[in-house]
């Protein structure tokens, strides 16, 4: 929830609250009293100010470009190395002042700088073409900057890199699990968690992903199903976050629930994926060889599950149950498929169907609005992709799709009749 928001929010309660005699006109004050100063905006000024600082280093970057072949390569370098001393000059400057967005923003363009300098010098002087190589060299470089001036935006140039990294190594040697990336997640991981900030929560998150898909692609070979090793990524995910989000530190509250609503999502999209993926909607393999899956991604999955359930009774959160069910039952789902390879996984769909319905309940019963709507959209996900399967009798998919409407009206009567009033 946004600052600002939820300032309005609480004092339009705050006022009606009053009006109405709900509470006293000094308990207002003193809950206002009490309510530390917003932070500093990002107004029109610092909007204009970046849009400038941006357009004159556009400049200065093309007009290199147009004369770089008449420059001399020490003065080449001399200007790379030129470019990152005064953005960090600047970003110092600015960060005395105050400007924290224009200092990071300093740091960021310093990291990119950085970057273009890796590549530009080993054209000039005719270095080895280990693109992967460079990646990884600047994500370290981006890494070190962030550490140094806690740039939410050098982490996140450094994150990038080392995506694109961790991507190219896995195509290159697909025959070898890329560990690698592991300690560099686990480093900015700890960044955000050091730094308490949910910008910086959101990156790692996201970081995570390109490694897991990467991972489930690279597979392919050896017969497995991508969406069943990348259920398992989303099922590690979504435990642990509700892990981290369990414990007592503020900061890992923060991380944790970053942590676990990305893992909501992807928990949805992975459903929908083992759908249309295992149906022949989409083909992402040329054969229908058995779905193993390495022992290390089943591992991961039931970390995940056993990691949920822990968080549930640290905080004996009822929605969290359901929430290491929902991840148990996608999990389920996988090895269910090969079991009928003739007929339809009926029991498959219903188990990603109950999933994504516990996903949806379990949000509900915790008051969490994003894994809510990341169930909803894993049913709408599911049921599209039921219904459109190109293989089977639509007849059977409507009656199958009927009787999964019956069980969940008859589920939502007895959850109405044994939840209290207050909590229906």
């Amino acid at each position: 929830m946004f600052e600002k928001t939820y300032r309005d929010r609480l004092e339009a309660d705050l006022a009606r609250w009053e009006a109405e005699g709900v509470i006293a006109p000094a308990s207002a004050a003193a809950i206002r009293t009490a309510l530390p100063p917003l932070p500093a905006g990002i107004n029109i000024a610092v909007v204009v100010g970046i849009v400038g600082g941006l357009l004159i280093a556009a400049a200065f970057l093309a007009f290199v470009a147009a004369h770089w072949t008449e420059i001399a390569r020490l003065m080449r370098f001399a200007i790379l190395i030129a470019g990152m001393v005064v953005t960090g000059a600047l970003g110092a400057w600015f960060a005395a002042k105050g400007r924290d967005v224009l200092a990071d923003l300093c740091a960021s363009i310093g990291a990119i700088i950085f970057g273009a300098g890796i590549a530009l010098v080993g054209q000039m002087y005719h270095l080895g073409e280990d693109f992967a190589g460079g990646m990884l060299l600047w994500s370290i470089g981006a890494f070190a900057a962030a550490l140094l001036t806690g740039s939410r935006g050098a982490l996140a140039v450094g994150l990038v890199a080392a995506s694109i990294w961790t991507c190219m190594r896995s195509y290159d040697s697909p025959d070898v699990l890329h560990l690698s990336f592991v300690p560099v997640w686990l480093l900015a991981t700890s960044l955000a968690f050091a730094w308490n900030s949910r910008v910086a929560a959101h990156l790692v998150a996201l970081a995570v992903l390109p490694w897991w898909i990467a991972t489930s692609l690279r597979f392919e070979l050896d017969g497995a199903q991508p969406s069943f090793v990348l259920a398992n990524g989303a099922a590690l995910l979504f435990g642990a976050g509700l892990a981290i989000a369990a414990m007592s530190s503020p900061r890992a509250q923060r991380l944790g629930s970053v942590l676990s609503i990305y893992g909501a999502f992807a928990l949805a999209a992975v459903a929908f994926l083992e759908v249309t993926t295992v149906d022949d909607i989409i083909h992402l393999r040329a054969t229908r060889a058995a779905s193993g899956q390495p022992l290390w991604a089943i591992l991961c999955g039931a970390s995940g599950v056993i990691l949920a359930l822990v968080s549930a009774t640290l905080t004996k959160r009822r929605g969290e149950i359901l929430a290491a069910g929902a991840i148990g039952l996608v999990l389920l789902a996988a090895p269910v498929w090969p079991v009928a390879p003739a007929g339809e996984p009926w029991l498959a769909y219903a188990a990603l169907l109950c999933a994504m319905l516990c996903l949806v309940v379990s949000g509900v019963l915790d008051d969490v609005r994003p894994r809510i709507v990341a169930g909803w959209l894993g049913i709408a996900g599911v049921i599209a992709g039921i219904t459109w399967a190109v293989k089977g009798s639509l007849l059977a998919r409507s009656a199958f799709l009927a009787a999964a409407g019956v069980v969940a009206v008859a589920f939502a009567t007895a959850l109405n009749r044994a939840l209290p009033r207050s909590a229906r």
